[in-house]
């Protein structure tokens, strides 16, 4: 995990998963960096963010390295590809924030569990309570009920069957990819 400052008195906090929300998703595990594909505009939406105020961060679910898939080296190096992408393209990640663990190792940082969150928010010193929380798994969205965030859905990676299960549901907000979710927030200026 890494992480800079605080954010300012006013500037909005944003949490965002990674495989599927930024990156392409893949069932095979994401071992290396240069299988670490952006999604179209996902890495633009992340500058537009960050111009807009937007502190931004990353909470990931990386079970590939509890299962010897991943080695530690690798996974620095698939973020450190991210955060150059992400720089390249204009915006900034103030944090990443890692659950290595597999499922069956019922740790409190994996999502749906909130631990992750808490990290987050003992990190940056506030509460994620109605702050925008976007993911394209059930486990995202599951995360963020349970820490009183704004769940945000995308469509991209397993979104849109995720979308299935949350049919309904009026507390869940549903957008095509993170271009869109991030233009409606800027659009509502949250982050101002």
């Amino acid at each position: 995990m890494s992480s800079s400052s605080r954010p300012e008195a006013g500037q909005g906090l944003i949490v965002l998963d990674r495989d599927g929300v930024i990156n392409r998703e893949s069932a095979e595990f994401i071992k290396s960096a240069e299988e670490w594909l952006p999604l179209p505009g996902s890495l633009e939406a992340i500058a537009a963010l960050t111009r807009a105020g937007f502190v931004v961060v990353v909470a990931t679910n990386q079970s590939g390295v509890g299962r010897g898939l991943i080695t530690q080296t690798a996974l620095r190096e698939i973020n450190s590809r991210m955060r150059r992408e992400i720089e390249r393209a204009g915006g900034q990640l103030a944090g990443i924030f890692v659950c290595p663990h597999r499922p069956e190792d019922k740790c409190s940082c994996r999502k749906p569990e909130p631990g992750l969150l808490h990290q987050i928010e003992a990190r940056f010193g506030c509460s994620l309570k109605d702050r925008p929380v976007i993911g394209d798994s059930a486990r995202d969205i599951e995360a963020a009920q349970a820490v009183g965030a704004r769940a945000m859905l995308v469509r991209t990676g397993n979104g849109v069957e995720t979308e299935r299960g949350f049919h309904g549901d009026s507390s869940v907000e549903v957008y095509d990819d993170l271009a869109a979710a991030a233009r409606a927030l800027i659009d509502t200026g949250v982050a101002r």
